[in-house]
């Protein structure tokens, strides 16, 4: 959970109540907030370095944890603006009025297509007239950096720039160039650098910056910001330019926001711009900037246009165990900073919701859900009385896990040892080393950290002949079973994928391939699972073996398991080329089925 430092006089002054700190802690409860730590800069700079510096200040610090989604309160005027609100409890206080201030001629920022492959978005605002003093310039650089310690993702998903307008001009480019082209003054740097160096640069001074290189070290071209004279603002998302650096005497602000990500982009320039229009001389009011993107399209940001959640009041009232009135429920709400109405529930015409109109501070707001945890924090998490559910439920096992347990039971008393592998793999492990074809229906991981975790398993037969592989100085014979989940696409389920409960078996050994003894554990399962043999024709459950082609086993070695003429899986003699490619140098056998409800009962 990120911290936000504040000064407590500062931060009372400014929600207009001073507390004691079991009050302070008590308000911080309500409203879901925790109060960390009472410090000072002196000892927090003691604790840290264990030397005591004379300049350092005395004045009192409060460390406050916030919650990770609540970006509008990483800093003292999103947390002040928040309290002084909710403090409101007749629910009348003044909500800021965010707004785009008309201008003939915005400023244009012009995205070239030579970032498409490098960092493709990116978003403008500007805050005119501001009025900084040295709190109100640590308080912006502040929240500039946890954002980027939070959403941004260490700046690799998005990354702030800010600039002193009046030191540039518009139409601004944003374009990659190869890094020996881009030239500048880094920022509080004296000595011009092309990109190149200034990487050498920050390694070997140990800069705080290098670990943001890699980045885009890789890339061919760099992502870089000009203004239309050709002066350099920034080198995304690493460091901006002196020429354009912001100062306590900054009246104008132009906020540059790149990123690989629409949503997340617009999230972290929305709340910059809500904090900080603050201190504008039109409060709460900011200067939209024209954005021409890659393909041409010319779109206006910020973007202030509230998103809109609807959540009935039966919801609310029986997710909290209250009786709220839908008037109740406004006055709540306003407290949350909210701004909602009463409207007849799309539902149920007799009843009614709430319609709720998000502001750009509040993106953790995504779903109903959402508006009943907020209306609980207004009235008070300790108001609410713990009760008995209307209804009496009894918890019990998962059917399908039951039989599977009992099946893992059976077969250990079989002789085998059950083994538990990754339910990741890598493509190879799914189709090439099993010398089946790819037929496209993995599970794909859509960012793998490493190539033994692309995709989700599509069979357990490769997890337990790696685990035959790891294990090749124990005794033979092995006998290894593993029961677990494979993953498919599935284009009937809402996330187009399913899970298949699967049952695998190996039999590995020196003298022989085993065939025998697997087929022997198929009838020990079917047995248990009471299923008879096929003989003739019969009205009851019956399986019967089928000579199937499995690349993954002996030609002619290997057969297709079926019940009531339906295929559940299959058993044979592993394929030599299959073996090889795991290291195994005895022959194996294997049998893998998929379990379901249907087969179990």
């Amino acid at each position: 959970m990120p911290k936000v430092d504040v000064k407590r006089d500062l931060f009372f002054n400014e929600v207009g109540r001073h507390y004691t700190k079991d009050e302070f802690e008590h308000q911080c409860f309500e409203y879901g907030i925790e109060l960390d730590d009472v410090t000072s800069e002196r000892e927090q700079i003691k604790r840290e370095t264990g030397e005591l510096k004379e300049n350092a200040s005395d004045e009192v610090l409060y460390k406050i944890e916030v919650p990770a989604n609540r970006y509008d309160l990483l800093c003292l005027e999103g947390l002040s603006t928040a309290l002084k609100v909710f403090n409101n409890r007749e629910g009348t206080a003044t909500l800021p009025n965010y707004h785009l201030a008309p201008n003939a001629n915005p400023l244009r920022l012009i995205i070239d297509k030579s970032v498409k492959d490098v960092r493709p978005v990116c978003v403008a605002a500007v805050l005119r007239n501001v009025q900084f003093n040295q709190q109100r310039y640590d308080s912006f650089i502040d929240l500039q950096e946890k954002l980027h310690q939070n959403i941004c993702r260490r700046r690799a998903l998005v990354s702030i720039g800010t600039h002193d307008l009046s030191t540039i001009s518009s139409p601004f480019t944003y374009s990659a160039e190869k890094p020996e082209h881009i030239k500048f003054v880094p920022l509080s740097n004296n000595k011009e650098f092309n990109a190149v160096e200034l990487f050498e640069h920050f390694h070997t001074t140990n800069s705080h910056l290098k670990k943001y290189t890699s980045i885009i070290k890789d890339f061919p071209v760099y992502p870089v910001i000009r203004d239309s004279k050709g002066v350099i603002l920034s080198l995304p998302p690493i460091i901006n330019g002196e020429h354009s650096k912001i100062t306590l005497h900054t009246k104008d602000i132009f906020i540059e926001v790149t990123a690989t990500d629409y949503t997340k982009a617009h999230i972290v320039l929305n709340t910059i711009v809500a904090m900080f229009s603050k201190y504008c001389a039109e409060q709460w009011s900011v200067e939209p900037v024209e954005i021409v993107d890659i393909d041409g399209k010319v779109s206006v940001t910020p973007n202030f246009t509230p998103t809109i959640q609807n959540a009935s009041v039966s919801y609310i009232n029986s997710a909290l165990g209250l009786k709220l009135t839908p008037e109740e429920i406004l006055v709540l709400l306003r407290r949350m900073s909210l701004p909602s109405v009463i409207v007849d529930d799309e539902k149920d015409n007799k009843s009614k919701a709430i319609r709720v109109t998000v502001p750009i501070t509040r993106s953790d707001i995504l779903h109903a859900c959402d508006i009943v945890e907020d209306v609980a924090i207004a009235y008070g998490y300790n108001n609410l009385v713990p009760s008995l559910p209307p209804t009496n439920t009894v918890g019990r096992q998962q059917p399908l896990n039951k039989v599977c347990d009992l099946l893992r039971t059976e077969i250990a008393m079989a002789g085998y040892t059950e083994v538990l592998t990754f339910a990741l793999c890598s493509l190879d492990d799914n189709f090439k080393n099993l010398n089946r074809p790819d037929d496209g229906n993995a599970v794909l991981i859509s960012n793998p950290k490493t190539a033994e975790f692309q995709c989700g398993r599509a069979s357990l037969l490769s997890g337990v002949l790696k685990s035959v592989s790891a294990n090749k100085g124990v005794p033979l014979p092995l006998k290894l079973f593993e029961i677990g989940d494979t993953f498919g696409l599935d284009q009937k389920t809402d996330v187009l994928a399913s899970n298949q409960r699967r049952i695998c078996a190996l039999y590995c050994s020196s003298t022989g391939s085993g065939f025998e003894v697997i087929h022997g554990l198929l009838d020990r399962i079917m047995l248990l699972l009471r299923i008879t043999r096929s003989v003739g024709e019969s009205k009851e459950r019956t399986y019967e073996i089928k000579p199937l082609d499995d690349p993954a086993f002996f030609p002619g070695r290997s057969v297709g398991v079926f019940v009531n003429g339906k295929k559940i899986g299959g058993l044979g003699v592993v394929h030599p080329l299959v073996l090889q490619k795991h290291e195994i140098p005895f022959p194996c056998s294997a049998l893998e089925l998929e379990i379901t409800l249907p087969l179990a009962y």
